[in-house]
């Protein structure tokens, strides 16, 4: 979808359809003012009568408009004035993009982000319509083709402003094009998205943009390097393990980079500790980690941000072949760990530690581990928050802001050397599981221990990188908190 700004009266604007929104409570925002006042008060006096809908999410579709050039409006609930926040107002244009993707246009005209509420900056409010609309414009379409008749996405989207605000525009763009890119990795099936085609994304992402470089490790090298905790994973799948490093060099050469390490198991069986048959085809997004991850590094390049950053992938396939490790192995790290394996359905943990190992060779001020990593997480958040767990406070403090102002947002959980304990074992470092209790816990405190002299994070994304027996696809999430971290750091090197 291409965005593009229009600084002229809404009723002026042709298009297939002006989209504004509404509160119950509040003032009219300038556009809707504006349409009231052309079509001879239609939009006020259908709100009195109710057949506007203003509750959040709700949108009403209005035809042949009197003095309108435009074809169509669309109105978008946004709920009661008092309550409109980032949060709510971030669904209420979802809403209106999704209507926008169903429908037969497409070209539209939104208005949405000049309805105030609370301190909100205007900038901020066209960046997020325009990403909001963007991401519900998404439709998957690699291994299912719309139906001759089916509405196809939008092709192009206006927004009121001027060339003033083209600035944020562009790092609308910038945004959606990464949420894209991880969204549609997510959803491929493990036939196609296995490590070998992450590594071929990773390497059209090095050939498409500047600055942009890529290494990449095969079994025979991470052999070398130790990485048996990684390999032992991969021992079961006849689909070879990839180590893949991109490097994007945008900032000064002695600026110390910014690590993203993201979980790509590709599909997760569990292994010999084989996961029930219900949902398991969900396990596909098992390597949504290093979809977002990638999708952020793709808005990094995009935008061309003066920062430097390395995206490490961890590209494994978890299947319970004859050759596949077993429950009481014991494998070592690359860091000369050792690990007991209680489960082979923990192999998240075992694939990312050797990875955030290796990433301690680019003397990072900052890595950040992102992995659908535990069932706990989802119990602990549910599919809202993704959960974040650090050793450094400001690390965590930043991440959080960036998630807030994006509307991609995480919840901190705590790191005490009280659940360390859980990972006691007599025939190893430490086993690959803490029990049942506090497993999102004990899972990151497994990782701690290999990032004890690094500024780290952990995401467990594992309820918000998708939504648990439903049909609609991976989320992205959480490629926005990611991308505003990187924007952020990136203003203050």
């Amino acid at each position: 979808m291409k965005f593009s700004l229009v600084n002229e009266s809404p009723r002026l604007v042709q298009t297939e359809c002006l989209v504004i929104g509404v509160t119950a409570g509040g003032d009219l925002s300038a556009s809707a003012q504006d349409i009231d006042a052309a079509s001879g008060g239609k939009i006020s006096s259908l709100l009195e009568t109710g057949d506007i809908e203003t509750g959040l999410g709700k949108t009403t579709l209005l035809h042949g408009l009197n003095g309108l050039a435009a074809s169509r409006v669309l109105v978008v609930g946004c709920g009661k004035q008092e309550k409109l926040n980032p949060s709510r107002f971030d669904r209420a244009c979802q809403a209106g993009g999704t209507v926008l993707r169903d429908r037969a246009f497409t070209r539209c005209h939104v208005s949405l982000h000049d309805l105030e509420f609370e301190d909100s900056d205007p900038r901020w409010r066209l960046r997020q319509a325009a990403l909001a609309v963007h991401r519900a414009n998404y439709l998957y379409t690699v291994t299912k083709a719309p139906k001759d008749e089916a509405p196809v996405p939008l092709k192009a989207a206006s927004f009121s402003g001027d060339e003033s605000q083209e600035a944020i525009l562009v790092e609308a763009e910038g945004f959606a094009l990464g949420f894209a890119k991880a969204r549609l990795l997510g959803d491929l099936p493990p036939n196609i998205c296995n490590p070998a085609y992450l590594a071929q994304e990773a390497s059209s992402i090095a050939n498409q943009y500047d600055k942009v470089e890529l290494d990449l490790l095969e079994e025979e090298h991470m052999a070398e390097l130790g990485m048996d905790a990684l390999l032992g994973v991969s021992r079961g799948s006849s689909n070879a393990a990839k180590l893949i490093v991109l490097k994007y060099s945008g900032g000064p050469t002695d600026q110390q980079p910014i690590v993203l390490v993201g979980k790509g198991v590709t599909f997760d069986s569990g292994g010999l500790s084989l996961k029930p048959s219900e949902n398991m085809m969900q396990m596909k997004y098992d390597m949504c980690g290093a979809a977002s991850v990638l999708g952020a590094f793709v808005s990094c390049a995009k935008l061309q941000l003066p920062i430097n950053l390395i995206c490490i992938v961890a590209a494994v396939e978890n299947m319970p072949d004859a050759d596949a490790y077993r429950p009481g192995d014991v494998l070592t790290s690359m860091s000369g760990k050792t690990i007991e394996v209680l489960n082979t359905d923990a192999e998240g943990r075992m694939v990312l530690c050797d990875a955030l190992t290796y990433s301690e060779k680019f003397n990072p001020r900052a890595v950040i581990d992102v992995a659908t990593l535990t069932g706990a997480a989802v119990v602990a958040l549910g599919h809202h928050a993704s959960g974040l767990i650090s050793n450094d406070d400001e690390l965590a403090e930043d991440l959080i802001a960036a998630g807030d102002a994006i509307v991609d947002r995480a919840w901190r959980m705590p790191l005490w050397d009280e659940y360390q304990s859980q990972l006691d074992t007599p025939f190893a470092d430490m086993k690959n599981i803490g029990g049942m209790s506090a497993g999102m816990l004990t899972a990151a405190c497994f990782l701690s221990r290999f990032m004890e002299d690094q500024n780290w994070a952990h995401m467990d994304i594992a309820g918000s990188a998708w939504k648990w027996g439903c049909d609609d696809g991976a989320t992205g999430r959480p490629c926005g908190l990611l991308t505003q971290y990187l924007i952020d750091q990136s203003a203050n090197s």
